[in-house]
C-alpha cells in the first residue's frame, strides 16, 4: 500500500525478513469476555505500536492472542490471550466481573459488576482501567478499559460505556482497535462498547447475552445482566501487522 509492504497476521506464524533492517509494528492482544449476571464489560487486549524496530534476517515468532470467553452463571469473563512479535508482548485483556467473581487486570482492565464493583487496572501504556460497577439503582456493570481511554463507571440508570480504542493505518487504511466492552444494566440502559469493535452490554432481566467483540480487533465483549440466563459476550481475537518501506 503506497510506499509500504505490509504483512498482516490474523493467526500465529513466522515473519522471516530476507535481510536486516527496520520495520514498523502493531501488536494487539486478544480482548476479554464480559462478565455475567449484572456483569462488567471485558477489557481490550494490550495495544503496542512502534516504528523503526530493528530485525535480523531470521525467523521471528508471531503469536496471535485468542479471545476471552464470556462469563456465565454469575462468573467473570475470561481474559484474552497475549500476542507476541519477536521480543514484543501485548497483554491479553482482563475479564469483566460477574456477580460471583471479580474483574481481572490485563492489557486493559475488566469492568466491575453490581456485586463485585471494582474495575481492574490496565498494564502500563498498553491500555486503561475498567470502570466500577454500581450496586443500587440499575445494578449496572462498569465498562471495560480501552487502549485509548478508561471504561466509565456504571450509574443508577446506565451501565458503564467501554473505553475507546485507538486508530491505526498500518494495514493501509485507518482501522480502530482495542475498545472496551460495555457494562450491563439490570433495570436501566446498558453501556455501549467502545470504538474499535467492542460488544455492547445487555439490559433487563431477559436472557440476552452481551455483544461479542469483533474478530481481529482485540476488543472486549459486553457484560450480561443474567436474570434469565445468557452470558457475557466473548472478546475479539488479536492481530499483528508488520510493515516496511518497499
Amino acid at each position: 500500500s503506497g510506499s509500504y509492504t505490509i504483512h498482516t497476521f490474523t493467526t500465529s506464524g513466522t515473519f522471516t525478513p530476507n535481510k536486516s533492517g527496520t520495520v514498523d509494528y502493531l501488536v494487539v492482544a486478544g480482548g476479554a469476555g464480559g462478565g455475567s449476571n449484572q456483569g462488567g464489560g471485558g477489557g481490550a487486549g494490550g495495544f503496542n505500536v512502534a516504528t523503526s524496530f530493528s530485525v535480523a534476517a531470521t525467523g521471528l515468532t508471531v503469536t496471535i492472542g485468542g479471545p476471552g470467553a464470556g462469563g456465565s452463571g454469575g462468573g467473570a469473563g475470561g481474559s484474552g490471550g497475549n500476542s507476541v512479535f519477536s521480543s514484543i508482548t501485548s497483554t491479553g485483556g482482563g475479564g469483566g466481573a460477574g456477580y460471583s467473581a471479580v474483574s481481572a487486570t490485563g492489557g486493559s482492565g475488566g469492568g466491575g459488576g453490581s456485586n463485585n464493583t471494582s474495575g481492574s487496572a490496565g498494564t502500563g501504556s498498553e491500555g486503561n482501567a475498567g470502570g466500577n460497577g454500581e450496586a443500587a439503582g440499575s445494578q449496572a456493570g462498569g465498562g471495560g478499559g480501552g487502549s485509548n481511554s478508561a471504561g466509565t463507571n456504571g450509574t443508577t440508570t446506565v451501565g458503564g460505556a467501554g473505553g475507546s480504542g485507538t486508530a491505526n493505518s498500518y494495514s493501509g487504511t485507518s482501522v480502530t482497535y482495542a475498545g472496551g466492552g460495555g457494562g450491563s444494566s439490570g433495570t436501566g440502559t446498558a453501556g455501549g462498547g467502545g470504538a474499535g469493535g467492542a460488544g455492547d452490554g445487555s439490559t433487563g432481566n431477559g436472557s440476552a447475552s452481551g455483544g461479542a467483540g469483533t474478530v481481529n480487533t482485540g476488543s472486549g465483549g459486553g457484560g450480561n445482566t443474567g436474570g434469565g440466563g445468557g452470558a457475557g459476550g466473548a472478546g475479539g481475537s488479536g492481530i499483528t501487522i508488520i510493515r516496511y518501506l518497499t
